[in-house]
């Protein structure tokens, strides 16, 4: 077998990269970034590499990968699932795996506490691969911090060049992230990606879409040809900000990437519906008696009356992005607005209600990366060609 150095040459998706004392471990902020926030949770969602994939090209019939991934314990609620690894053989799904062992992170919904243990490196292993030079993609697991430990195939690998796709980069929350969607490869964004026929950089942060300053500064610097920002929901969740605010924050986040991409296709995407906040604030907590009953479910604990007082819902929210939007395109011809109940509204959580009352479940994913590729990457979308 050929043990080929894992370098970030052969990584796509990341904006940058740890070398540990196990490997490589991919990060989707950049180390500025994630110096100027000191928070555990954004620390665990950057970190969880949501889009990042090995590219390599290979005659191998067989790829052997050990990492050492983090998996997340919450208690008293059932174990989640090993983080899901797809492999794709010249664009097509052509296996799955999960690794065993790894870290654990263990959090404690009702004090807010994490525990950290260690754990050993673990195996993925592929065989069976056509006899032929072929580009392979491993997708890293969308929900699982993953540190690269060693790369074995039974050919040399060499680094895939540039496939003269455009860039697309999109922010968004844990819905963005992948939160309960099947596998890295059936998120929404990379649904709608590999139907759009671009490459994908997520940075899609749990918990963690905040209109930060230090995000808007990570999109103004990244190379894109596409750039589409879904705004909203993590606001209402951590009840973090007043109208007042939110309006001048939003202007100056746009303000940021247009600094970098002052005419690059930009689209702002409102929150799908959560029926839990569309009309009550936040912020959102545990619902303590689902976790007696060992699932995770949330509430919405703000009071509707306290809108008036300025605190945001997500109705609250897509009428000033709507305005804001209107109003800047008057000047800015590449920049547009979809309401993100186009992507799933009240006929889908009829059909497929949020399982958490938080995120959609994986059929949902589906349907709204296949509704995004319509309205974004189809002739006479958004983001097609001549699209203004």
């Amino acid at each position: 077998m050929h043990t080929t150095p894992l370098t970030p040459e052969l990584l796509r998706g990341a904006l940058d990269w740890e070398n540990t004392a196990h490997g490589l471990l991919p990060h989707r902020l950049p180390a500025r970034a994630r110096t100027q926030c000191a928070d555990p949770q954004l620390a665990m969602a950057e970190s969880q590499p949501s889009g990042v994939r090995l590219v390599f090209r290979t005659r191998a019939t067989t790829v052997e990968l050990d990492t050492l991934p983090t998996k997340r314990v919450y208690v008293g609620v059932p174990p989640r699932p090993d983080g899901v690894y797809d492999l794709l053989v010249d664009g097509r799904l052509t296996g799955s795996g999960r690794v065993e062992g790894g870290n654990t992170l263990t959090i404690d919904m009702t004090t807010g506490s994490f525990e950290h243990r260690a754990g050993p490196v673990g195996t993925l292993r592929f065989t069976g691969l056509p006899d032929t030079v072929k580009d392979v993609e491993i997708w890293l697991p969308h929900n699982e911090t993953t540190e690269l430990v060693a790369l074995r195939t039974d050919a040399p690998v060499e680094p895939v060049a540039d496939r003269g796709r455009k860039v697309w980069l999109h922010h968004g929350s844990s819905i963005s992230h992948g939160s309960d969607a099947a596998s890295p490869t059936t998120t929404w964004p990379a649904l709608a990606a590999a139907q759009g026929g671009v490459e994908l950089i997520n940075l899609g942060l749990g918990g963690s879409a905040l209109l930060d300053p230090f995000t808007a500064r990570t999109l103004r610097d990244t190379p894109a040809d596409l750039i589409s920002v879904k705004l909203g929901i993590n606001l209402v969740n951590a009840d973090l900000m007043r109208l007042r605010a939110f309006g001048p924050a939003v202007h100056g986040f746009l303000d940021t990437v247009r600094d970098g991409h002052p005419n690059t296709p930009l689209l702002v995407v409102s929150p799908i519906l959560c029926p839990i906040h569309e009309d009550t604030p936040g912020p959102s907590a545990p619902d303590f008696s689902s976790l007696q009953e060992g699932r995770l479910r949330f509430r919405a604990a703000g009071d509707p009356a306290e809108t008036a007082g300025g605190k945001l819902t997500l109705n609250v929210i897509r009428k000033e992005l709507a305005r804001i939007v209107r109003e800047r395109a008057a000047e800015d011809r590449n920049l547009h607005y979809l309401d993100g109940r186009d992507l799933y509204g009240e006929a889908d959580s009829a059909e497929l209600p949020l399982p958490d009352d938080l995120h959609p479940d994986a059929a949902a994913h589906r349907r709204m990366g296949e509704r995004f590729a319509a309205r974004a990457f189809a002739p006479g979308g958004l983001f097609a060609d001549g699209a203004v």
